[in-house]
């Protein structure tokens, strides 16, 4: 089952844009944003599931340069 994150901005704390991934993410993950832009992880935060849902949110955030 993949893994549904949410890449965040770490220096304006928005939200960039969604990512799957086939597994969970490592802290020090780099991959490229839809931008073409590489990206490393700055750090990885897994969420609690909302009462009665099974899907953990999921939030990677980065530092991107641009």
């Amino acid at each position: 089952m993949p893994i549904i994150a949410t890449i965040m901005n770490s220096t304006t704390g928005q939200p960039i844009q969604k990512m799957s991934f086939g597994r969970m993410p490592k802290p020090w993950a780099s991959f490229n944003l839809e931008t073409g832009e590489l990206v490393k992880a700055d750090r990885v935060d897994i969420g609690k599931p909302a009462p009665g849902k099974v899907v953990v949110p999921v939030s990677v955030w980065v530092t991107p340069k641009g």
